[in-house]
């Protein structure tokens, strides 16, 4: 049996407690390592309690760091160097593995070729099933298509240590999965989809959630420099509506602007184009949801907010990152 650790970076939130109890219920080879990271500013005595007293005899292989609140990157690379196994998975703390994961896992890892250096799990994200899912549970629901997202995804130790771990740049949790992806793949190993399934909850959301996301954006502009122009193709990601935000925006301010300066009709042409592109957004997310009151006035007027605050964190985020090299010159001496 090949020996594994298991990372969580941690907030506390509540559902912690559940995705360490579903760990030690699962059946199966158990993880030599549990490496908690609790990635909070300021940690609070108490809170880490019982979650932990959840674990069982998994407490003793348990241990706990501070991540001094740098983002879930910086936060597994804390777990990493403390990784003594061959296999290194890390979870997300609002998961939940399924009863035989460690079986299932077992057996992934045993199966994985010589140039596999990463295998990820199987997720799977309950929907309500008396009535469509919300905007906020549709996006969730998007992981189980996702390329080697880190709620659950093995990778050996070694190979991580080699690319340098997760780029502690990325300080949301967003894009710091794909970009070590890329770069383990562009190093010649293959990655690989398991068999092992994860449950991966909704958790709950503000209706503010979905503009507060928007900030992502800047982390897309540091993926264009790090791994070029066409990185939503290597990463198999959707590409978004970064574009038709920015022609919508575009819009508005150019309608402010004319009609500031006295160019009415100019002014009225361009306030009409926004009001279409915001109209398209707002009905592109309004339609497949359940469309009740809350829902449709949460979609109106977070498809007003979305364009301008999406572009303005590319546009932010290619001003930061404007003079970050390539990954593979940056990682030459």
């Amino acid at each position: 049996m090949t020996s594994y650790a298991v990372v969580i970076p941690t907030l506390v939130p509540d559902t912690l407690a559940d995705c360490l109890a579903a760990l030690a219920a699962a059946t199966g080879p158990r993880p030599a390592e549990i490496v908690l990271v609790d990635d909070r500013t300021e940690p609070e005595p108490g809170p880490l309690e019982h979650p932990l007293s959840v674990l069982g005899d998994l407490r003793e292989r348990t241990t706990v760091l501070g991540g001094g609140g740098r983002g879930p990157a910086a936060a597994r690379n804390t777990g990493l160097r403390a990784v003594s196994t061959p296999w290194t998975v890390f979870l997300d703390d609002d998961v939940q593995v399924g009863a035989h994961w460690c079986e299932q896992l077992a057996e992934d890892l045993t199966e994985a070729s010589h140039d596999t250096a990463g295998v990820q799990g199987v997720l799977a994200v309950p929907l309500p099933g008396e009535r469509r899912p919300t905007d906020w549970e549709r996006g969730t629901a998007g992981l189980v298509r996702a390329h080697w997202v880190t709620a659950d995804m093995a990778y050996r130790t070694e190979v991580l240590r080699q690319v340098g771990g997760f780029d502690e740049r990325f300080r949301r949790a967003f894009r710091e999965d794909a970009d070590l992806a890329l770069r383990v793949l562009d190093s010649g190993w293959r990655i690989r989809q398991g068999r092992r399934a994860t449950r991966h909850p909704v958790r709950s959301a503000s209706r503010w959630a979905s503009v507060r996301q928007q900030r992502g954006n800047a982390d897309d502009a540091l993926m264009r420099h790090l791994h070029g122009a066409d990185w939503w193709d290597k990463a198999v990601a959707p590409r978004g509506r970064i574009r038709t935000h920015a022609a919508i925006t575009t819009a508005g301010v150019a309608a402010c602007a004319l009609a500031a300066t006295g160019h009415g009709r100019a002014a009225t042409a361009c306030a009409l184009g926004w009001a279409a592109g915001t109209a398209e957004f707002a009905r592109a997310r309004i339609v497949p949801g359940p469309r009740t009151r809350h829902e449709v006035a949460t979609m109106l007027a977070t498809s007003v907010l979305i364009p301008p605050t999406a572009t303005w964190h590319r546009l932010a985020g290619a001003w930061r990152h404007r003079h970050t090299p390539a990954w593979q010159e940056e990682a030459t001496p």
